[in-house]
């Protein structure tokens, strides 16, 4: 299922949006669709890192350097 989605943009947007658009050669949905997908994915990885940091200090894991030396 499609669904059309009408936005407002600010001038300074939309200019962006157009010089990215002529210099990718994709379409303006194409661009806004890939720009939704990447801002979904880190919103729901910024999510899982808020509940999981917690478990990880409970375990030990403080540092990016904490769970590397495990799991080298």
């Amino acid at each position: 299922m499609r669904t059309t989605l009408t936005v407002s943009l600010p001038e300074e947007i939309h200019l962006g949006l157009c010089a990215l658009i002529k210099r990718s050669g994709k379409s303006r949905s194409q661009v806004v669709q890939e720009a939704l997908r990447r801002q979904i994915a880190v919103e729901r990885f910024r999510d899982l890192r808020e509940r999981l940091v917690p478990k990880g200090r409970e375990a030990g894991f403080h540092t990016d350097a904490d769970v590397f030396d495990v799991i080298s």
